[in-house]
């Protein structure tokens, strides 16, 4: 059974954005002014589950450090799934599956459990923001290397301008705010 769709454009509304941040050009779109409305945070969660209730059975919700972390458990509660954190180097206890990847300005690194998702299992994978795809990118080769099966990478909001959705055609890409500059 699927649910009807949430309207979320009311939600730009409570989305701050800042210019000039992290570096002068960048219009940083700051989520924290919705987090902290319980009616925003409860809608934006709401529709995000409201879109794969019914529609796959999800195993694990996949959350990236850090703001993956303020969504994935939220979703994984809506969804009857576990949730596991995909984290920066150094992070995690026990032994971890390692994926380097390029920034603008360098490199970075994630990780996660090698025993957090087993092979076959349904992940759907969430962050806040779908910029470049970058770090999406890097979460997705995680998953692959254990074996699990992407369902779905979920954002809250999409940034079209930047076409980070060009490099994952093979997904299920849903996003709930979209941004076109």
């Amino acid at each position: 059974m699927t649910h009807p769709p949430i309207n979320c454009e009311p939600l730009k509304s409570l989305i701050r954005t800042i210019p000039n941040f992290p570096k002068p050009g960048i219009l940083f779109y700051d989520i924290t002014t919705l987090l902290k409305d319980k009616n925003g945070y409860a809608t934006l969660v709401d529709a995000l589950a409201a879109h794969y209730i019914g529609m796959e059975n999800v195993d694990l919700v996949l959350g990236i450090e850090a703001r993956g972390f303020i969504f994935g458990p939220a979703l994984a509660y809506r969804l009857n799934a576990g949730f596991v954190p995909v984290r920066k180097p150094d992070k995690l206890p026990a032994p971890t599956a390692r994926v380097t990847y390029d920034l603008e300005y360098g490199t970075d690194a994630l990780e996660i459990h090698l025993d957090a998702i087993e092979p076959g299992q349904n992940v759907l994978i969430v962050d806040d923001l779908l910029a470049t795809g970058g770090t999406m990118e890097a979460t997705v080769k995680l998953v692959r290397q254990l074996g699990a099966r992407i369902v779905g990478l979920a954002f809250a909001i999409e940034l079209d301008f930047l076409h980070g959705r060009d490099r994952f055609k093979e997904y299920n890409v849903f996003s709930l705010l979209h941004y076109s500059e």
